[in-house]
């Protein structure tokens, strides 16, 4: 078995890739797109001859060159992202891998299929692709959005703007401000040909031909050796972790996972148990925090230390209730009470709020409290969810009960609908458009709002438009994600004064929670980042630890030394046993079809064998003792002697073995032949039965 790290991730919207080899066939990990790299690009709205600087065709090579080096020294400014039509960053050493060597795509998330069409259009790609049925359905209308929202872009630039790859030129990234240039071309200098043209609406259309859509605990079996199962990681609608199954062992992908939602089904953990190997790719939370700042640089992050759990418990029910008695919910629900607040405190100021959050479960959170909200405070203001899926989208979050919590089921089964969003829109409270020029969008426009739309990279979408129409007020309020670029994202609408609250949410399991997790699973084997080391003592563990890092292959030794057998019960009926000479085992002769089937090896009564059931030919095996074979021989009245003897079995030299009496032969044993020399038939059958007397058959 072959481990692979392609990208180690960096959270919820950029998750990790890696490629796993086993039982010959390669399987990838999620295929994402890190869209905070967009940060780089001027937005559209921005006015674009603001920022224009003059060519180098105007000066001289040496003025121009110490002009762009001068620039690049001084703080970075909005004239410093480039203005061309934005090309999208991708797992960088997927594409060191042939696409037709790739056998099966495995989804964790509907962010971790954001660049599938990019890999399914490649020449030769032929691989199955598993996801489950939200997750394909979600990241679907989350790729139509971001092609509808690149339009604009098109629209900006043309389709086929000339030098609209300029930048990517080794002497134009020379000049970047180093921000920039590491974002383009990573810390190591190899990540520039990761950037590629989004994919065309077709493309997502062809790619979501070739996903296979499961349900959680649904078994989908490839070429009869892998059973591949997804089960539910708490995080998300559709979010999963991954279980494949072999006749050489059980693997377990653990992806961003969460205990308690109040939005998706539970954290199915049982599932996981008596996997042979995890794969642990949730440690982002082991870094950060997952605080709410004030406002954007004004707070730090939150740590968190390694709770003490005894190991002592035997029970793993126990070992369960002491994991989940860490509540996170309660934590999360305060966030959202607060961003709730300073909606509201917004509004009441006659400023207005945006809210570009990429996730689903959040968003549906959010638009219930705030609705709540505004009404217990007695106040009109509209709210407007602007996506051209914004319909569908919300359309679907209301026929899913399967994959929501309980509570949310509940409230199905008392006859109310599964979010509150569906009575929202029947009363006006909340309405829905494709675009920001909409015309019935204008017709209803009215300020102070709250506006739900895309995109959290502020490159895209709505929100562009809109907060360069609020940047100024300082009244309104922008509710944005803690990203690593925010600072960049913000860069072309500054000045602001429209106040900004970063937030972070839950996003996978906290460091706390993972030893008594590894005690309930109990593998064999953990995979884990190699810049997770550090975390590592903290964990009493008596399972074998493997660290993996980018840019290598880790082999993976067996940890599996036998292989199980199903037999047929008509086979079975035909078992005779024969205990070995010497040795405390018994065996059987059995002939039938193998088959792998579902990930098993099974043994199965082949129709043409009856026939040659009757007459089976003894096979014989083991090394002869001489001085036995001798003695057995002298009582049969055999005379012999050993005339020359090779140890060694492998060597070409025979071990020769004369009979004298009754009459003359000779016996040469070399390897696994023994060959009998002699005149007279009846001494030949006598010495061979004696022979195979000394040996092991069946």
């Amino acid at each position: 078995m072959k481990f692979t790290s392609l990208s180690k991730g960096k959270g919820f919207y950029f998750p990790p890739c890696h490629l796993l080899n086993i039982c010959g066939f390669r399987v990838l990990f999620d295929c994402p797109l890190d869209l905070s790299a967009l940060s780089i690009f001027s937005p559209v709205g921005i006015d674009e001859g603001e920022f224009r600087v003059s060519s180098c065709d105007d000066f001289r090579d040496s003025e121009c060159s110490d002009k762009k080096r001068q620039k690049a020294e001084k703080p970075l400014d909005a004239s410093n992202l480039i203005h061309a039509e934005p090309y999208y960053k991708t797992v960088n050493d997927l594409h060191l891998w042939n696409a037709s060597f790739i056998d099966i795509v495995v989804i964790s998330s509907y962010m971790g299929m954001l660049g599938l069409p990019f890999l399914t259009r490649k020449q030769g790609f032929s691989a199955k692709i598993y996801a489950t049925e939200a997750t394909a359905r979600l990241g679907k209308l989350m790729m139509e959005d971001l092609v509808a929202m690149h339009a604009e872009f098109r629209q900006l630039y043309g389709p086929e703007e000339s030098g609209s790859t300029q930048w990517m030129k080794w002497e134009e990234l020379d000049m970047f401000p180093s921000v920039m240039k590491e974002i383009v071309i990573g810390k190591d200098g190899t990540e520039l040909g990761s950037w590629m043209p989004l994919y065309s609406a077709a493309d997502v259309m062809d790619c979501m031909q070739k996903v296979q859509a499961l349900k959680y605990a649904e078994e989908a079996c490839y070429n009869g050796t892998l059973l591949i199962m997804a089960v539910s990681s708490g995080l998300e609608l559709g979010t999963c972790n991954w279980t494949i199954s072999s006749p050489k062992g059980t693997v377990t992908y653990l992806s961003s996972s969460s205990f308690v939602s109040s939005m998706s089904t539970d954290f199915d953990y049982h599932a996981l148990q008596g996997s042979d190997m995890i794969i642990y790719s949730d440690f982002t939370t082991w870094k950060a925090g997952n605080g709410v700042d004030d406002y954007i640089g004004c707070s730090a992050p939150s740590t968190y230390e390694l709770s003490d759990f005894s190991n002592s418990e035997n029970d793993w029910e126990v070992r369960a209730e002491s994991l989940l008695k860490l509540d996170d919910g309660a934590e999360e629900v305060e966030k959202l009470s607060f961003l709730c607040s300073c909606s509201i405190d917004s509004i009441k100021a006659g400023g207005s709020v945006i809210i570009p959050i990429g996730r689903l479960g959040i968003i549906l959170q959010l638009l219930e409290q705030i609705a709540d909200s505004l009404e217990a405070t007695n106040n009109k203001a509209p709210i407007f969810v602007i996506s051209s899926v914004a319909d569908e989208l919300l359309a679907y979050t209301n026929i899913i009960p399967e994959w929501l919590c309980k509570q949310r089921q509940d409230r199905m089964y008392s006859g109310h609908s599964l979010f509150g969003h569906v009575d929202l829109l029947k009363d006006k409270t909340l309405q829905l458009f494709p675009t920001l020029h909409s015309l019935e969008l204008l017709k209803s426009w009215e300020e102070p709002c709250i506006v739900f739309c895309p995109h959290w990279s502020m490159r895209l979408g709505p929100a562009v438009h809109l907060l360069r129409r609020w940047c100024g007020d300082p009244n309104s309020l922008l509710i944005i994600e803690n990203e690593e670029y925010t600072d960049l994202a913000l860069l072309p609408f500054k000045p602001m004064t429209i106040k900004a609250l970063q937030c972070s949410f839950l996003s996978g399991i906290k460091l706390q929670k993972v030893q008594p997790l590894l005690n309930i699973l109990q593998p064999k084997v953990l995979m884990i980042p190699e810049d997770s080391r550090q975390f590592i003592p903290t964990f009493n563990t008596s399972m074998s630890l493997k660290y993996f890092s980018g840019k290598e292959t880790l082999c993976i030794p067996k940890y599996k030394t036998t292989s199980e057998l199903d037999i047929a019960t008509d086979l079975t009926l035909q078992i005779q046993w024969k205990k070995l000479r010497h040795k405390e085992t018994s065996i059987a002769r059995l002939k039938g079809q193998l088959l792998l089937e579902h990930g098993k090896q099974r043994l199965v009564f082949h129709n043409d064998q009856e026939a040659s059931m009757q007459a089976k030919s003894l096979l014989h095996w083991g090394k002869l003792d001489l001085k036995s074979l001798l003695v057995s021989l002298q009582k049969m009245g055999i005379n012999g002697f050993v005339e020359q003897e090779n140890i060694d079995t492998e060597s070409e030299t025979p071990t020769l073995v004369h009979i004298s009496e009754p009459r003359k032969a000779l016996i040469e044993m070399k390897g696994t032949d023994t060959v009998i020399s002699t005149d007279d038939e009846d001494l030949a059958s006598l010495i061979c039965r004696t022979i195979c007397s000394n040996l092991d058959c069946i």
